[in-house]
């Protein structure tokens, strides 16, 4: 599982004030991961799984007070990255 740790080094944050802001956007992060592939995130973490909730705490971090009015383009490294290993179960 990636730790804040882990989080502030990919935001560059040095500090400690924003670590509850940070783990909030982390475990965000991960249930979106989780509910977008549609399973339980395998245990060991794919590289590529751990990139993609990385981006998603970066974007939640960097864009916190986005507006509705701007545009909102959808990240295609993200959609990339988690492809591999999204359910395709039918319901």
């Amino acid at each position: 599982m990636i730790t804040v740790a882990e989080a502030k080094q990919h935001l560059r944050v040095m500090h400690a004030l924003e670590d509850p802001l940070i783990q909030l956007y982390l475990d965000a992060a991960i249930r979106h991961v989780e509910q977008y592939l549609g399973d339980d995130l395998p245990d060991p973490m794919p590289e590529a799984i751990q990139c993609a909730i990385l981006l998603l705490t970066g974007d939640l971090y960097v864009n916190r007070e986005r507006q509705s009015d701007r545009p909102i383009h959808e990240n295609t490294a993200y959609q990339l990255l988690l492809a591999p290993y999204k359910s395709m179960a039918v319901l």
